[in-house]
């Protein structure tokens, strides 16, 4: 029996430092996650962003992130113009990452002349890492799941 002696981490190379360095940099001009935008929210004043919730009416009223824009994907085109200003940079996010609502919608806004960031993990993570959030009924929050949240705090990334 013949078997790979490179195991499947490896069997393709890491990319060279200064491509990764790029990538990894690029990454970052296109996504937030939920800790970064959690802390830059409750540091007080302007965060220098807006937060969409780009969900249906229905998954906004289950809950959403305190002061976020409610403004589905679909009536991007329409009514971004409106709720929207355009020398403020958007951060979008929908359910959680088996979604790709929120890259939807940062799609629709940045061809509209919108600079955006997509916030990895959506609503999902956002709740599960036990930050408040606003439904129908009023605001809410549950623990933090220690699988997705630091118990001691900060997770020091």
């Amino acid at each position: 029996m013949i078997t790979d002696s490179v195991n499947p981490v490896l069997r393709v190379a890491p990319a060279p430092p200064a491509e990764a360095a790029a990538h990894f940099r690029a990454s970052l001009a296109f996504h937030a996650d939920v800790s970064d935008v959690a802390a830059a929210l409750a540091a007080g004043g302007d965060p220098g962003f807006v937060v969409v919730d780009s969900r249906s009416t229905e998954s906004w009223d289950q809950g959403h992130v305190p002061g976020a824009i409610h403004l589905p994907t679909a009536l991007v085109p329409e009514q971004a113009e409106q709720l929207l200003d355009r020398s403020v940079p958007v951060v979008t996010y929908c359910w959680g990452p088996g979604c790709n609502g929120a890259t939807r919608a940062a799609l629709a806004l940045a061809e509209l002349g919108y600079q955006v960031k997509e916030m990895l993990g959506g609503f999902e993570y956002w709740a599960r890492e036990g930050f408040a959030y606003e439904t129908w009924q009023g605001p809410a929050r549950r623990d933090a799941d220690p699988l997705t949240a630091p118990v001691a705090g900060a997770c020091g990334c």
